[in-house]
């Protein structure tokens, strides 16, 4: 049973670290902020969760895991409150975003 637990949470450590390393590519390789916030709100969440829901597996039923359901429950209503508020703030400063329509015109000119 102790081979399949740690298996099942490096799965979900392993998901985790796919989603932070592709979340990081994309906040350097996105053209504007509305899609680089898309990609940074995306590994927040989905990475930090399953990282912590690994973690948990690691723990087993302690302390530890009480912690650790804690800490996703504030991330989970955190992250995408805090990226909401980032995009409604940008979009209400005037940023708009890239559009593919748009770079096609710019480059008939």
């Amino acid at each position: 049973m102790s081979v399949v637990i740690d298996i099942v949470s490096w799965l979900f450590l392993l998901a985790g670290g796919f989603f932070v390393l592709a979340g990081g590519i994309g906040v350097v390789r996105l053209p504007d902020v509305y899609t680089r916030s898309h990609a940074a709100g995306m590994t927040d969440t989905l990475g930090a969760g399953f990282i912590l829901i690994g973690l948990m597996f690691q723990g087993g039923l302690t302390l530890i895991t009480v912690k650790l359901i804690l800490i996703l429950v504030f991330i989970s209503f955190t992250s995408p409150t805090s990226t909401h508020a980032l995009i409604h703030t940008v979009h209400a400063s005037g940023i708009r975003p890239i559009l593919a329509d748009a770079e096609d015109e710019t480059s008939k000119t």
